[in-house]
């Protein structure tokens, strides 16, 4: 299975010893501010046991990202099918970090060597993400490698309950619209 390595961070398989840093995050309001809600440690371990089935399976999907220097678990990033029942298809690119790796430039590093890799190694065409259209840090993520949004693409995530979460926005970057820089 493929890791991927930035000058930072290391992209890589998932080790029991991720099971409660991830948990932690996932019970973190301010992690999950725009998810309708957190999760219990059950539900964060479960989550774990489909990310690794999937990378075994296909090679690909939401990898553990650990920073090079420190061995720190900080979050996952990766790639993933779009869910059934959506308005769109296509693969997803996507990022959660802890908040001791916010603001850092750690979330578009990530998200830059999976969208690379998409391209690259996978030979996808697209790769999408989405996120609620008050999320604006995600958006600005997704801004920075080079992702552009339609409003048009815009809808009410059918997977969300009624209220300010549900609204949905999504980004597109074809794999011949990436800048040189990026390549």
């Amino acid at each position: 299975m493929p890791e991927l390595r930035t000058d930072r961070l290391l992209l890589r398989e998932w080790r029991t010893s991720d099971l409660g840093p991830w948990a932690a995050m996932n019970a973190d309001p301010v992690v999950r501010e725009y998810f309708p809600g957190v999760l219990t440690r059950e539900q964060s371990e479960a989550s774990v046991a489909r990310f690794q089935a999937d990378l075994v399976r296909r090679g690909w999907g939401w990898w553990a990202v650990e920073v090079v220097a420190t061995g720190e678990f900080i979050g996952f990033t990766g790639l993933d099918p779009v869910e059934d029942g959506m308005p769109f298809t296509g693969v997803e690119a996507g990022w959660r970090l802890a908040r001791s790796a916010w603001g850092r430039g750690c979330a578009t590093e990530a998200a830059r060597a999976v969208v690379s890799h998409a391209f690259r190694e996978i030979g996808l065409a697209e790769v999408l993400a989405v996120t609620t259209a008050t999320n604006l840090r995600s958006q600005a993520v997704m801004r920075r490698i080079g992702m552009t949004r339609d409003p048009a693409d815009d809808f009410d995530d059918p997977g969300v309950p009624e209220g300010p979460l549900r609204r949905s926005v999504v980004h597109r970057l074809r794999a011949g619209d990436r800048r040189p820089a990026e390549r």
